[in-house]
């Protein structure tokens, strides 16, 4: 290179350092909300007239009555109830919710791509700004998650467990039902038989992206042949999952219908216990003895049941008839289990494009048993310690990420307000206002 052309460049690199050395730094961004009425999902008892003081992504305060910091951004929330961003513990982001069985022959991995990024969006549209995906394909989540914190696509904080583990011929078998000589791609990845395989897998599924662990350590309702009340997983296949992912961070969420699987996988040190149909008071009793959170999936369940009743020929084979067995235990044990004092997450288990609001399952909840607020702390609060995360989530408090939503009305007085979100900010970044979306 040419002395001269070599002087002019170092010169250029020299000025460059220095402009980014000295350039002014990004401008704080300071936003005050004034909530009329405020739902913190720390407190028992809503808030009238307070002031939420944010910078950036987070809050920096909670102050009796409007004011407004010199410079603040003012955002008017002083006619409508307040809340934390809701989280959803029991989601399948990739899922279009069509149950169809031809499905398991023509979707593919592209098509579970354009499901999650509908989902992501709709997600946000319904006030849920943290999702807990507990069973997915192998690349859409992580490839999802990228794309939301880049700013690429809205969508919520993203929890997510790839594809959800259970043994040869159990409820995330794939092959259940079909012919013997038809295989699934990626199926191997779901299918452990033994703790060293299990112990491999989780590891795997870390290595992948997975921010959390789905097993299945009974049968299940919507695949095919398989039976709710029979425990598929042995003790130390489910103590080998769950040691491993423990080790590694990672919490671990079991599908458990039957009894038997209930009560051995609470023992093996699970964290949470999906659906729960057929459990006890014996159950109860383990889960409030272990900590174990129940998620108990109403909307889900009334959704399967309503379709096994009106058009059961959508379903595949066996699914039926096993939702109509099924669905009437599993609302009566959330409330039983919510008496004993067990700690209840929300989650619905339905994708958010389904033909169903997810917020219907706050009014489920209560009619299960909850209280308005106890279902809403579900969803706040006991969410965000189940996902392992309250220094950042599930509460409106110094130091927790600015992810606020908003009704028009009172959801202690009209639970079904949950169901008509008219504001979100995720971040400190206001992504729904006025009902409507804004980018």
């Amino acid at each position: 290179m040419h002395n001269e052309t070599k002087r002019r460049l170092r010169r250029a690199l020299i000025a460059a350092t220095a402009a980014l050395a000295f350039a002014a730094p990004a401008v704080a961004k300071d936003v005050v909300i004034h909530a009329g009425t405020l739902i913190d999902g720390a407190s028992a008892t809503p808030k009238t007239r307070v002031s939420i003081l944010i910078k950036d992504d987070r809050i920096t305060g909670v102050q009796n009555g409007f004011v407004t910091p010199a410079g603040a951004e003012v955002i008017d929330l002083s006619q409508a109830t307040v809340l934390p961003g809701l989280i959803e513990t029991h989601d399948h982001i990739s899922s279009s919710g069509d149950r169809r069985p031809l499905n398991r022959f023509t979707q593919t991995e592209g098509d579970a791509v354009i499901s999650a990024m509908l989902n992501a969006r709709r997600e946000i549209e319904l006030g849920f700004t943290t999702v807990r995906d507990v069973g997915s394909g192998p690349l859409t989540a992580p490839a999802l998650i990228r794309a939301i914190n880049s700013g690429k696509i809205v969508g919520p904080r993203l929890w997510t467990a790839l594809e959800a583990l259970g043994p040869t011929g159990g409820h995330s078998d794939r092959a259940n039902g079909v012919r013997p000589d038809i295989s699934f791609a990626g199926r191997d990845a779901a299918i452990i038989d033994g703790p060293e395989e299990a112990r491999i897998k989780v590891r795997e599924h870390r290595r992948r992206g997975a921010t959390v662990i789905k097993i299945m350590p009974s049968g299940g309702v919507g695949s095919i042949g398989d039976d709710p009340h029979h425990m598929t997983m042995a003790d130390d296949e489910m103590k080998s999952v769950i040691d491993t992912a423990h080790e590694l961070g990672l919490k671990v969420a079991a599908h458990a219908h039957g009894k038997k699987a209930i009560d051995h996988v609470i023992m093996a040190g699970v964290d949470s216990i999906e659906h729960g149909t057929y459990a006890d008071a014996e159950s109860y009793k383990l889960m409030k003895e272990h900590g174990t959170f129940l998620v108990p999936t109403l909307l889900v369940a009334d959704a399967i049941y309503q379709t096994a009743i009106k058009t059961p020929e959508l379903l595949p084979p066996t699914v039926a008839e096993k939702a109509i067995a099924v669905t009437p235990t599993m609302i009566g044990n959330a409330g039983r289990a919510y008496r004993a004092g067990v700690k209840i997450a929300f989650g619905t288990d339905q994708g958010a494009t389904s033909n169903r609001n997810k917020g219907e399952e706050f009014a489920l909840l209560v009619k299960a048993g909850l209280t308005p607020m106890d279902a809403i702390f579900a969803a706040t609060r006991n969410a965000a310690e189940l996902i392992g995360t309250p220094e950042d989530i599930g509460s409106v408090q110094a130091g927790r990420y600015a992810d606020i939503v908003a009704v028009e009305g009172d959801p202690i007085a009209d639970i079904t307000e949950l169901q008509r979100v008219r504001f979100v900010m995720k971040g400190g970044e206001v992504l729904k206002k006025d009902g409507a979306m804004q980018r």
